[in-house]
């Protein structure tokens, strides 16, 4: 679907946070690297989205009254076969049943269990005086505990996307450290710049987050997405 399509779909639901699903798909129709995620209404239909993504899959709850889907056993990781997903998907939608009565389930993302790499974090906010801000820092602690970003407006240069990636204080983690292998800068570099043409082109997104990305020496994929909508 385009992305007036996504948007009128969007706010004919009155949902300002898109699914997984359809911020998945916008950002890797605008070139964005993502994890190609699809979305099963169905126990079976989940059994046929994960034959057709690949195993190890990953199941994600979907539901536009659920924000925080780990919180309520809405993600099952690592599944190898179709029974493992059939028991799955039966899972998480009674799991999110129980822990958020009345929620509207959408269905259930299937994704391929993407390989670990080195977590870093895109993002993106409205600031109302300069409007939209990008963020770009190392994930997991480094973000959550030790605020080490870096920010730049939109929209990007290259120079400004290669600064942002040099300013942070956990730079050396992407040079390789104890034997872990360096990130592909330049991957990580393009990832920055697409999403800022996407904002850019895009004025009714207020908020993206690609959290976590993974770095690895040849290229980068963003395993998860969260867009924000409002007006332009």
């Amino acid at each position: 679907m385009s992305f007036e399509a996504v948007l009128a779909q969007a706010r004919a639901e009155g949902r300002t946070l898109l699914t997984e699903v359809e911020a998945k798909s916008l950002l890797q129709e605008a070139g964005v690297p993502v994890a190609a995620t699809l979305l099963a209404r169905t126990r079976e239909e989940a059994q046929a989205a994960a034959d057709q993504v690949g195993y190890p899959v990953v199941l994600k709850i979907v539901s536009p009254d659920i924000a925080h889907k780990s919180d309520v056993g809405g993600v099952k990781l690592n599944l190898q076969d179709r029974e493992a997903v059939g028991a799955a998907f039966d899972e998480v939608v009674a799991n999110a049943q129980r822990a958020v009565p009345g929620a509207r389930i959408t269905g259930v993302a299937v994704q391929h269990m993407a390989p670990q790499g080195t977590e870093v974090i895109v993002g993106m906010t409205t600031d109302p005086q300069f409007g939209p801000v990008l963020m770009f820092g190392l994930g997991g602690i480094m973000v959550e505990v030790l605020k080490d970003v870096s920010f730049r407006l939109v929209p990007l240069e290259e120079k400004d996307a290669r600064q942002m990636i040099d300013e942070i204080k956990g730079r050396p983690v992407l040079s390789g450290v104890r034997g872990q292998p360096p990130a592909d800068i330049e991957a990580l570099k393009q990832t920055i710049l697409k999403v800022s043409e996407f904002v850019q082109a895009h004025p009714e997104v207020k908020e993206l987050d690609l959290n976590p990305v993974f770095a690895y020496p040849d290229g980068a994929l963003a395993v998860d997405a969260r867009i924000v909508i409002g007006e332009a």
